[in-house]
């Protein structure tokens, strides 16, 4: 059955699987910004333990992501493209044309969340060679210290865009106009009428 054939009155935007995908991710990248910039600022507690876990739990995660996505083929739907780009400048003259599921708004966080996210893990998880783990004894020295440096500067500079990136999610999705799509995050609906009010049904039905 479609999102848009469900019997009563509302419209599944997220499955329950997508759902806790979401969330599991959001707890993880919280958790990292926190114990990766809480200690900076002078909150001083047992964080490397819970940096590095997490990081290797948000892998998971992300791993699961894509696989799923690549099964059912939704990598078009989320991507920001030319079409996107001409919705979003049509949309600034006079909004008379309507996105698909998902808007070009979105679909430009969803991009910019995955390069960021991505400079993170992929720098963190080179810098866990530094760090004494269960699994394996620290080495230092596996990288020259320019080396190092370009690894440093990345996972830094990729970590406080991801906080302005949060930040910014967060705000719009608190905005009145957006709590539908927050509501659904939850419920994974929205009404028909939110649909026929914000969406293009048959460019929905292509994104499914």
């Amino acid at each position: 059955m479609s999102s848009v054939d469900l019997p009563d009155q509302s419209v599944r935007r997220h499955a329950a699987s997508d759902r806790v995908v979401h969330w599991l991710f959001a707890v993880s990248v919280l958790i990292l910004l926190g114990t990766g910039f809480l200690p900076i600022v002078g909150l001083n507690f047992e964080w490397v333990t819970w940096h590095w876990s997490t990081g290797l739990a948000l892998t998971a995660v992300l791993g699961v992501h894509v696989w799923r996505a690549w099964l059912k083929t939704k990598f078009r739907s989320i991507w920001f493209g030319f079409s996107d780009a001409k919705l979003a400048l049509v949309s600034l003259k006079d909004g008379s044309q309507k996105p698909g599921k998902y808007s070009p708004a979105q679909k430009m966080m969803h991009f910019g969340v995955t390069v960021l996210v991505l400079g993170t893990l992929v720098t963190g998880l080179v810098m866990m060679v530094k760090v004494d783990t269960p699994f394996w004894e620290r080495n230092p020295y596996l990288l020259d210290g320019s080396t190092w440096g370009v690894v440093y500067l990345v996972h830094g500079l990729s970590s406080m865009l991801l906080i302005t990136t949060v930040m910014l999610h967060i705000y719009f999705a608190l905005r009145p106009e957006k709590r539908l799509y927050l509501r659904s995050m939850f419920s994974g609906e929205i009404s028909r009428t939110e649909l026929a009010d914000h969406h293009d049904q048959e460019k929905w039905s292509g994104d499914q």
